[in-house]
């Protein structure tokens, strides 16, 4: 696996293997690699004949310093990871190679930005778009992959690829679990015991949802959804709505197509977030 550090030098080599019409896959990340991640690599392998993995801790998505300061960084672990996943590529660059001093960024995502985590995370997105856009344009991808954990997240790049006409297609995986049913996050391990026994309701409660979907309407699937969160320990529920997989707005009666239950919530100090598709 080769790694670089500069977007000049990844790009360089990139165009070579490019005009020998070799296909490249991104993944990005921004480390502390689980199974979820992984998959994303084995889907890109499938698909292309390069896996490009970046990991970057992005401090524009992070309103909070706190919590940029607490992600959690474990880059050679990481990097054994992806060398036993048979990744091509590492881009792993400092905060000084992907921006300049005062950059400024700001792109109109027709409100994607200003719900459920965007109305949680101020500027979140603004972040997320920014850093992508930037990987986009070093790696010049023909696939990247994203996992369905982080649905908004898929929404929001798919809205700034339409806008910029960037010629990739996006790939959203499916999301891993852990054994117990909780989706694979970089924050589990911040987790005590207790703590990741409690953040399982967040799964359950979408469990809940998917198993009432055919036979209540959507406003008694959140009432007893919420209720079921509300009795549960150690939950402290952001948001649970149901919407429109396409859009993103919230729904009040069922309608065509596929819609999408999404939750947040923090169990102690830990944030987690999770979904599932009904219909």
């Amino acid at each position: 696996m080769k790694i670089y550090t500069s977007r000049a030098v990844l790009s360089k080599f990139l165009l070579t293997q490019q005009s020998s019409k070799k296909s490249v896959g991104l993944v990005p990340t921004m480390g502390a690699l689980h199974k979820g991640h992984l998959s994303l690599i084995k889907a890109a392998k499938l698909k292309n004949e390069l896996v490009v993995c970046s990991i970057f801790v992005n401090p524009t998505q992070f309103s909070d310093p706190v919590d940029l300061a607490k992600y959690p960084r474990q880059v050679e672990s990481d990097i054994e990871k992806l060398k036993v996943a048979g990744c091509d590529i590492l881009f792993l660059p400092e905060v000084s190679e992907m921006y300049s001093k005062d950059e400024k960024w700001h792109i109109d995502l027709n409100g994607l930005d200003q719900i459920l985590e965007g109305l949680v995370r101020p500027g979140h997105y603004q972040g997320v778009t920014q850093i992508v856009k930037k990987l986009f344009d070093t790696v010049k991808p023909d696939t990247a992959f994203f996992g369905q954990k982080d649905y908004q997240q898929y929404m929001v790049i798919s809205e700034m690829v339409r806008q910029y006409s960037l010629p990739l297609q996006l790939i959203m995986c499916p999301i891993i679990r852990e054994e117990d049913g909780l989706a694979m996050s970089s924050r589990n391990i911040y987790l005590s015991e207790d703590q990741h026994r409690e953040a399982l309701a967040l799964n359950k409660g979408l469990q809940l949802a998917a198993s009432l979907f055919s036979s209540s309407s959507i406003l008694e699937i959140k009432k007893k959804v919420l209720q079921f969160l509300k009795n549960e320990p150690g939950i402290t529920l952001e948001y649970f709505e149901i919407c429109d997989s396409k859009t993103l707005k919230t729904v009040e009666e069922k309608k065509p197509g596929n819609l999408v239950a999404l939750i947040a919530a923090r169990i102690g100090s830990i944030r987690l977030i999770d979904n599932i598709l009904l219909g």
